[in-house]
């Protein structure tokens, strides 16, 4: 398969009420699924050089990638909601609602995320780039390799390396087996 827009057209035509349904499935959200939906006929774009239909029927092949697109934006999204649901923004009502909140906490919290700015700064640019999408914008490691066009080997062990190296700007070393 090649890059032709007609074809798409008609792929989109055929299999898009399938796609949607995947997402909508899996992830739970209308919004987020019609975006899953967007950005598994852009990855069947740019892929579609790469379809080999001796390996399977285009249908399995889209179908496969919606589910997989589909999982990684519901795991995203768990993990964002987990992030604020839980420790994160008990820690944030501490801080500004408990009785110890005074301009010293501010200041305390404020001189962190300066630390930690100062400390993304040191990292080379493709890696600040790649924190960047994991922790800040809530990527999976398959979304930034689809994203950035690297291997998912190596956003994995840019990933891994740029935590150390922010844990030890920070004076927290990450251990050897955590993630």
């Amino acid at each position: 398969m090649h890059q032709d827009e007609r074809a798409l057209a008609v792929l989109y035509e055929q299999l898009s009420g399938q796609v949607y349904a995947i997402c909508l499935r899996v992830i739970g959200d209308v919004g987020r699924a019609e975006e899953v939906l967007e950005d598994v006929f852009w990855q069947v774009w740019r892929q579609a050089p790469r379809y080999c239909a001796e390996r399977g029927h285009v249908r399995a092949w889209v179908m496969t990638m919606a589910r997989s697109r589909a999982i990684d934006a519901a795991r995203s999204r768990r993990r964002d909601r987990e992030f604020w649901d839980g420790r994160a923004l008990s820690e944030l009502d501490e801080v500004l609602e408990g009785q110890d909140a005074g301009p010293q906490d501010l200041l305390a919290a404020a001189q962190e995320g300066s630390r930690l700015h100062q400390a993304l700064l040191k990292l080379d640019p493709v890696r600040r780039q790649l924190v960047s999408l994991s922790f800040f914008r809530g990527m999976t490691q398959q979304e930034i390799a689809e994203h950035t066009g690297l291997p998912l080997g190596t956003v994995k062990s840019h990933l891994r390396r740029s935590l150390i190296a922010l844990g030890e700007a920070l004076g927290t070393p990450v251990a050897a087996g955590s993630p």
